[in-house]
């Protein structure tokens, strides 16, 4: 996503560096298994979990034992408002919104395609002769559209009839991928690890790591799991999971 965005402000001549500075940061906040992971959070906090949010604290409050970053506002807000709400009072705030769906789209395909969920030729003809007949082609096509399209105006955007078929291809694969049962099975495990990992942490508080106890100390027992949890990636907290639940095999 940062070179997308980064090739975007380039473009448009506006400043590489803050733009790459918030596309690093936009997705730091992100929890294990994605958006599933995040809603899980979002159910069990009583404070609330949206990612975008997490990623500030992240950068303003738990990188170098609570000292942050020192970043600008400016880096800061785009990180804040790269994904709904508000859009981002800078330009490179902006582009990394629109950088960030032009990314996950396309890597979304990709992943399914991997998985064997679905096949570039199941992507609507239509669409794919709008948008590129494959990922690099329809990447290509999109930043162009928004380069072309944000020349002039204070706004990063698409050309309407361009973004009207980049919904239509969201829509497909929310029906192809999102909703897929076999996507969604895989997605019902993977809450249920989060459930079971935050209220085993809660009930088990001297089990935090250390860094995180002081966390705790400062903002609350619920606010340092939902931390210890985001940031962990996906195959940590598997492996966190078994260590915790999976009985380990012993000899008699």
């Amino acid at each position: 996503m940062a070179q997308i965005a980064r090739t975007i402000a380039r473009a448009l001549q506006l400043n590489e560096d803050l733009t790459e500075a918030i596309a690093l940061g936009h997705d730091l906040g992100h929890t294990p298994f994605g958006h599933a992971g995040e809603r899980a959070l979002d159910e069990l906090s009583p404070c609330g979990f949206k990612h975008y949010e997490q990623s500030v604290r992240v950068v303003e409050y738990l990188e170098k034992e609570g000292r942050g970053l020192n970043l600008t506002d400016e880096v800061k807000n785009g990180i804040l408002c790269h994904t709904k709400g508000e859009d981002a009072y800078t330009l490179e705030g902006q582009i990394i919104r629109i950088a960030d769906r032009i990314a996950y789209i396309n890597h979304d395909i990709d992943d399914a395609i991997r998985a064997g969920v679905m096949m570039e030729e199941n992507i609507p003809l239509e669409l794919r002769m709008k948008l590129g007949m494959s990922k690099g082609e329809r990447i290509n096509a999109m930043v162009l559209n928004v380069i072309e399209n944000s020349r002039e105006g204070d706004k990063i955007r698409m050309s309407d009839e361009f973004f009207q078929y980049f919904n239509e291809l969201h829509e497909f694969m929310f029906t192809a991928v999102y909703r897929n049962p076999v996507c969604k099975s895989e997605e019902v495990k993977a809450i249920d690890m989060i459930h079971k990992l935050y209220h085993y942490y809660n009930a088990n508080r001297d089990k935090l790591p250390a860094d995180y106890i002081h966390i705790a100390e400062r903002d609350g027992y619920e606010r340092a799991v939902c931390d210890y949890i985001a940031g962990m990636s996906d195959n940590y907290s598997v492996k966190v999971f078994h260590q915790l639940f999976v009985p380990k095999f012993w000899i008699e």
